[in-house]
């Protein structure tokens, strides 16, 4: 099976040398290229070799230049129309798929840690989609989690889109918003034919979003909402999919630095309790 995981990022960093494991420059419009020796570990592209530079969003077809609002999905976007292979996947440089035990993990390291090639291939033979393992609020909903750290208008016009233009998963979309656990980050790994249509349907809604709210106004880190309410209707794709007899199977994260949970769990209670909106990534 031929698999290809795209790597999300912004800046050099050091990525797996595993094959499988593409980095892509995130937002690359009108940016200088980041080159293949400033990321240890990368592989020279074929198409690339002139530059020295890895792969960038805005080659091909692409939405490189929505990068400020949609994340890491014009990564998505791009392993949609120009990635050729039988599955597709999207990781973070800071976050990684891994089937590694926590002492495997600390007397290895991080990078030799992630998923592997005959792995992910393991994974696509148990069921059609790889997610990562459930994120849990326990206290929250995911529509009241992103209501009181972010803005839950975003999540009732995308319902509303959702209603008008595919009413069929409205069931799903309540089940979900209603739900204190989710499959985040916008890292999954498709087979192909999973990916053309999981894409076709997300950037459809997030056009059409695109239409109701003006992002003109807002800071660079508001603005990044399209990046996270697709990480909700991600759930509910998968959830309509899941009723028609799509399988999935979970998938641990790691990541890559460390992470601060005091600070995550402070800003987390600051939201629900005090109504303080997060205002920069915890």
């Amino acid at each position: 099976m031929d698999i290809k995981l795209l790597i999300a990022l912004h800046k050099p960093y050091q990525v797996p040398e595993e094959g499988i494991y593409i980095p892509l420059q995130m937002g690359a419009d009108g940016k200088k290229g980041i080159r293949v020796k400033d990321c240890p570990g990368a592989h020279l592209p074929k198409a690339h070799k002139e530059t020295g530079a890895i792969l960038r969003d805005d080659d091909g077809d692409n939405i490189s230049k929505k990068n400020p609002y949609y994340c890491e999905l014009t990564g998505l976007y791009y392993g949609w129309k120009n990635v050729e292979a039988d599955a597709i996947g999207l990781v973070h440089y800071r976050r990684y798929f891994s089937m590694k035990s926590r002492n495997y993990i600390k007397s290895h390291g991080a990078f030799q840690s992630v998923l592997t090639e005959d792995e992910a291939t393991a994974l696509l033979t148990r069921a059609d989609i790889v997610v990562p393992k459930k994120r849990r609020y326990y206290i929250e909903s995911l529509y009241s989690h992103y209501a009181h750290t972010l803005d839950g208008s975003h999540l009732d016009l995308a319902k509303k889109i959702v209603g008008e233009k595919y009413p069929e998963y409205m069931s799903a979309l309540a089940r979900v918003y209603e739900r204190s656990w989710g499959y985040m980050f916008n890292m999954a790994i498709f087979p192909k034919e999973y990916l053309d249509e999981y894409c076709a349907w997300l950037f459809d809604i997030l056009g059409e979003l695109e239409k109701e709210i003006d992002v003109d106004g807002l800071d660079a880190f508001s603005a990044r909402l399209f990046g996270r309410v697709s990480e909700i209707l991600f759930n509910v794709w998968i959830l309509k999919k899941q009723g028609e007899g799509l399988s999935v199977v979970e998938c641990n994260v790691i990541d890559m630095e460390p992470i601060n949970w005091p600070k995550k769990i402070m800003g987390f209670l600051q939201a629900k309790f005090f109504g303080k909106k997060y205002s920069k990534s915890m």
